[in-house]
């Protein structure tokens, strides 16, 4: 059986009850443990993948920490981790016409769509049964994995920052400007304010608003982050020096600002985190008209707002959750065009994924992390490293 990373409900107990349910001081690599998993059987339609490098996400701490759910609880007191992944074809069943021995793939995480497309459920979190990529090798249904875009221009850690971010943030992108547009014409205003807080999502939807010829702000703690995406064209705002808006003079002095960077207009368009003390300073950020868009369960699950001076501002709070798989591929097609990630500098060997996950928690990392977890890459991906 090959190796993969685990989170149960007991080991979550064990460390909850070591620090006293004190989660500034819970250790994730207590949590996640390196384990074995079965496979299931290939069926026709299924592909096997020997898993090459994969990225570090947020959904991941949720996990252990069980900060929002217990989703390793829910889900029988185990789960196997991992929504994004590049991988390696090693097999293919009768019916898979599309992927051969050989091939790269990347993976999405749409575990259940809805008769939309849109995902009612994530693979390897609440998706039953769903094994994730957290490991050596996995088995998964062909419409599951997307092809990898070498050519791209990106390096291959680069590529393993991308497949769950990427459509995440575009899907975000797509529908904070459209329902703005709903409300304002580009006739009537055709270059938009955008800012972002924060992390790898929000970096990729700066990069798409900045493609399409948009005003960029990144608002983050991280040097390097805001170094990288400057280079780019997106203005960068220190959070650090709101005290990452632990009070309302924070949020004071972060409007001012805001009104500075934007000729006292304000943000058409916000991506944060809808929840936590960034909550109120998006809000506060908004323009006339504006949209507050939003991913994740982050720091919570309830939220309040004075709604009265929201519906004079006619602004639209909109949460979204992840891609159709369409729209994963559509993403795909804007690796190394439009996304360009900021990459964590180590990339973490396979035995010191629990590491990238209490470095992740702790945030002190410097761009997204990506663990190798292939000691030997094939050769098709050997120029990328």
């Amino acid at each position: 059986m090959p190796e993969a990373y685990a989170i149960s409900a007991e080991a979550i107990q064990t460390e909850r009850k070591r620090v006293n349910d004190d989660l500034d001081k819970f250790d994730a690599a207590n949590v996640i443990k390196l384990d074995e998993v079965e496979l299931r059987p290939m069926g026709p339609g299924d592909v096997h993948l020997k898993i090459l490098a994969i990225s570090v996400e947020h959904n991941i701490d949720h996990a252990v920490l069980a900060d929002t759910v217990n989703i390793a609880a829910l889900r029988g007191g185990k789960i196997y981790p991992g929504n994004s992944a590049v991988g390696e074809v090693i097999a293919v069943g009768d019916q898979v016409t599309r992927f051969a021995p050989g091939d790269v793939v990347i993976t999405h995480c749409n575990g259940e769509p809805d008769i939309y497309g849109y995902p009612l459920r994530i693979w390897a979190y609440d998706q039953p049964e769903s094994i994730g990529w957290y490991g050596r090798e996995a088995v998964v249904a062909d419409w599951q994995v997307i092809r990898a875009p070498l050519e791209c221009g990106l390096n291959l850690w680069e590529i393993a920052a991308l497949p769950l971010r990427a459509p995440t943030a575009y899907h975000m992108w797509r529908r904070a400007e459209a329902i703005f547009r709903l409300k304002v014409s580009r006739e009537k205003l055709a270059r938009l304010n955008v800012l972002a807080f924060g992390g790898g999502v929000s970096e990729l939807f700066l990069m798409l608003a900045r493609h399409e010829g948009h005003n960029a702000f990144f608002c983050s703690g991280s040097p390097e982050r805001r170094e990288h995406l400057a280079a780019m064209g997106i203005e960068p705002i220190d959070q650090k020096k709101f005290n990452r808006f632990k009070g309302p003079d924070d949020v004071k002095a972060f409007s001012k600002v805001v009104k500075d960077v934007s000729d006292s207009v304000g943000m058409h368009v916000v991506c944060d985190l809808l929840r936590g003390p960034i909550f109120p300073a998006g809000l506060t950020a908004l323009a006339r008209q504006g949209v507050n868009v939003s991913a994740g369960w982050q720091l919570g699950q309830k939220i309040s707002y004075d709604s009265a001076l929201l519906s004079v501002k006619q602004v639209t709070l909109d949460h979204t959750h992840y891609e159709t798989i369409d729209g994963c591929s559509a993403a795909t097609d804007l690796y190394g065009v439009v996304f360009k990630p900021t990459v964590h500098k180590e990339v973490y060997p396979f035995e010191e994924l629990p590491r990238a996950v209490r470095e992740m928690h702790q945030n002190t990392q410097t761009g997204i992390p990506i663990v190798r977890v292939a000691e030997k890459l094939p050769q098709s991906v050997s120029a990328l490293v």
